[in-house]
């Protein structure tokens, strides 16, 4: 475990997340937890209270936040929290919009990431994977080398832990990512809870998904399924930015406030005292 958290048994450990889907944990399904999700954020919560007893946890990522909105809505709340781990992940959303001031962006994100080290915790950041989805997308990518550029950069000036999502291989396999293509399945955020875990030193047993090769496809079953994708979700995608509306807009933090982690049974346990 990285010496940051080694501190003695007495030393506050609180973990804070922020951001968007991609930290509540969407496409990471579960009935039991709310919002329907868990994620790869829930998932290193609970390694490490289980290498560490003690750990508190707060993940006030929502879906579809751009980040001037996890500015305004997520980073004083994180701040008074006094947090000694924070993870984030911002700015995936402003890329998929249209006129995104890229640097503009990303000047706010870097203000971000300062304010967020600013208070000595130990802060994790992430590259954007470059997901090869369809040609619809392809006029995105070019921002998505953008963003992962100055993030490599930022995290390197404030000290942050850079976790290169865009370099994952594994990633390269349609199993990592759930029926939208946007968002990982949730092999996709057990791995990457791994891969969080290692860059902090924390143990855990958490192993990659042996597959076989996935089977080929046709060129009719391909076309199938690219049609049913752009009509399931590349089509009301679009349809939501027209209108101004996002599937964020009536959903709350998932871990609003701090909870102790338990060591056995981990948040599920939490949620099952909670309806006794």
């Amino acid at each position: 475990m990285r010496e940051e958290f080694r501190r003695g048994n007495n030393a506050r450990r609180r973990y804070v997340a922020l951001g968007d889907s991609f930290t509540e944990g969407v496409g990471d399904t579960s009935t039991v937890l709310p919002n329907g999700v868990r994620g790869w954020a829930d998932r290193v919560a609970e390694k490490l209270a289980k290498a560490e007893p003690g750990w508190e946890y707060a993940n006030l990522a929502v879906r579809s936040k751009r980040l001037r909105q996890i500015i305004d809505e997520q980073l004083e709340p994180a701040l008074a929290m006094e947090p000694t781990l924070v993870t984030l992940y911002a700015g995936g959303n402003d890329i998929l919009d249209f006129g995104t001031d890229m640097e503009a962006l990303l000047n706010d994100y870097e203000l971000l990431v300062a304010r967020l080290a600013g208070t000595g915790a130990t802060v994790v950041l992430f590259t954007g994977f470059d997901v090869k989805v369809s040609a619809v997308l392809e006029p995105f990518r070019k921002r998505n080398t953008l963003y992962n550029q100055r993030v490599r950069g930022i995290a390197a000036k404030y000290g942050a832990v850079l976790v290169d999502y865009w370099c994952f291989e594994a990633y390269h396999d349609p199993r990592m990512w759930s029926s939208d293509r946007l968002h990982m399945s949730k092999a996709g955020h057990k791995y990457l809870a791994a891969q969080v875990l290692d860059h902090l030193g924390v143990p855990h047993k958490i192993s990659p998904k042996e597959w076989d090769p996935p089977a080929r496809v046709g060129i009719r079953e391909w076309e199938r399924r690219q049609r049913r994708w752009v009509n399931d979700w590349v089509l009301p995608l679009f349809g939501r930015k027209l209108r101004g509306v996002t599937l964020g807009d009536t959903l709350s933090a998932r871990w609003p406030e701090p909870v102790k982690v338990p060591r056995k049974g981990g948040l599920k346990k939490l949620m099952e005292e909670a309806t006794r």
